[in-house]
């Protein structure tokens, strides 16, 4: 039996003895109403029997139990106007409700614990791949990976295109067709998800029905892992008060004092004090898990190797992340020059490799907020690509770029504490000097290390903060 049905049956037999309880106080002053109680008793056992036996099959001893209880009931009601026999009829009543208790909780075995997980883009799966995989190897489990749509936005807030990006997942990966499952309906045992913002963001929204808010009652459990690790443990406060944060049962953080600024202002916002050591939680993100440094190399895609390796060697690979409010005025000017800074550097030095990599949501950021923008940015990757300057990367397969890599260049980005956590160099690049040397190409211009600042770590731009309950 799912352990929600065991619940809401032990939660019904509670409620019987409630009633059971209130007889004898109004038996005498209200005989009607006494009868009416007793009567919606028989029907709410009747209903405990049907769930059983859809759940179970024939299930002698609690079914022959509520033929009894539903036996005792009629009599008390023949036996209203005699006090004594129905105080002997009313404590009959109330071992028969504790042995059905006791029947429901130990006698009938608990199916295994349903866990759906609820990514949304395909590229962020890594936030929660290795909590998937530690339920899939768990005997007490059944794990579903249920993609959920996202839809862009449009310059005006409105909902734009839908993405279902189901079959960009590995194919060690089973999932589900989010069309064909209810989740309302389905109501696991526990829903992960990785993606806080719902509403809240001038991008992208996931597609309504799987608001948090919602899912908080589709689920006994909700849980959030954050799809991004927050730089140098640094923290914005309204990440704290996003709609992943204040639905879920659970918030799992990268680290102690991550959890500890999450609880603070979580605190602060919505004034509520108790609960909150066991509401958010230090146990790391999955995506320091899903970046080990194991090496793929023999299977890379062909244009990878082509690029990466010549005349028997191989060469070092920068991994060049751009982030996508460079997009946004008044970044934007200087980060096309500074693009194109970079790439004649790398033109003119072909012992090395670039693998740009993209935030996942560029396009669409720009589409949405900045056309213009997005014009000139479509015109730059096509250059790039057509020109084979390097491997463009817009897979969902983070982990691989970051293994193949040996440095990291670009802006700052969560990523970057990926490449801290395999020890490979870390070099932020400074989009305002993109003229270095009289316009020579060279990068030498940028900051090195990852240290100071907090930028926003998901990449994504906020509308205000949610509505708190």
């Amino acid at each position: 039996m799912r352990r929600r049905m065991k619940k809401e049956l032990l939660a019904a037999v509670e409620m019987l003895g409630k009633v059971n309880d209130s007889i004898l106080g109004t038996m005498a002053a209200d005989p009607q109403g006494v009868t009416d109680a007793l009567i919606q008793c028989q029907e709410s056992a009747l209903l405990v029997g049907n769930g059983i036996e859809e759940s179970e099959g024939e299930c002698a001893s609690v079914i022959g139990l509520l033929e009894e209880y539903c036996e005792t009931l009629y009599q008390i009601s023949t036996a209203l106007s005699d006090a004594a026999k129905c105080r002997k009829l009313v404590k009959k009543v109330t071992r028969e409700l504790a042995e059905l208790s006791n029947l429901i909780r130990y006698e009938i075995p608990e199916s295994r614990k349903e866990i759906v997980f609820l990514p949304y883009k395909a590229a962020m799966w890594d936030s929660l791949e290795s909590v998937w995989e530690a339920a899939e190897r768990d005997e007490s489990c059944d794990a579903y990976v249920m993609p959920i749509p996202y839809y862009d936005k449009n310059p005006d807030g409105s909902l734009g295109e839908l993405h279902d990006e189901r079959r960009d997942y590995p194919e060690y990966v089973p999932v589900l067709n989010w069309e064909e499952h209810d989740i309302g309906e389905w109501k696991p045992d526990i829903v992960y998800i990785h993606n806080p913002y719902d509403q809240y963001n001038y991008v992208t929204s996931v597609h309504p029905d799987f608001y948090a808010e919602r899912l908080r009652r589709c689920a006994d459990q909700l849980i959030y892992i954050p799809y991004f690790v927050h730089q140098n443990d640094v923290v914005g406060e309204h990440y704290c008060v996003l709609p992943g944060t204040i639905y879920s049962d659970v918030v799992v953080l990268q680290s102690e004092k991550v959890r500890r600024r999450y609880i603070e202002e979580y605190g602060k916002a919505t004034g509520i004090k108790e609960g909150l050591e066991r509401k958010f939680v230090a146990y790391g993100s999955p995506k320091f898990d899903s970046h080990g440094g194991r090496s793929r190399e023999d299977s890379l895609p062909e244009d990878w190797k082509q690029a990466i390796f010549a005349d028997g060697r191989r060469k070092k690979v920068i991994f060049l992340n751009t982030h996508l409010n460079m997009l946004m005025a008044p970044y934007c000017e200087d980060f096309f020059q500074k693009l194109e800074t970079v790439f004649e550097t790398f033109r003119r030095n072909r012992e090395v490799a670039l693998l740009w990599r993209p935030h996942p949501l560029s396009e669409a950021t720009a589409k949405s907020m900045n056309p213009e923008a997005a014009q000139r940015y479509g015109k730059l990757v096509r250059d790039y690509q057509e020109e084979r300057l390097g491997i463009y990367d817009t897979s969902s397969d983070l982990r691989r770029a970051v293994e193949v890599s040996d440095a990291y260049y670009g802006n700052r980005s969560s990523v970057i504490e990926l490449f801290k956590a395999a020890g490979k160099p870390v070099m932020i690049m400074n989009h305002k000097l993109h003229a270095a040397g009289g316009g020579s190409g060279s990068i030498s211009d940028v900051k090195t290390g990852a240290e100071g600042g907090s930028a926003d770590p998901a990449g994504d731009a906020l509308r205000g903060g949610p509505d708190l309950p």
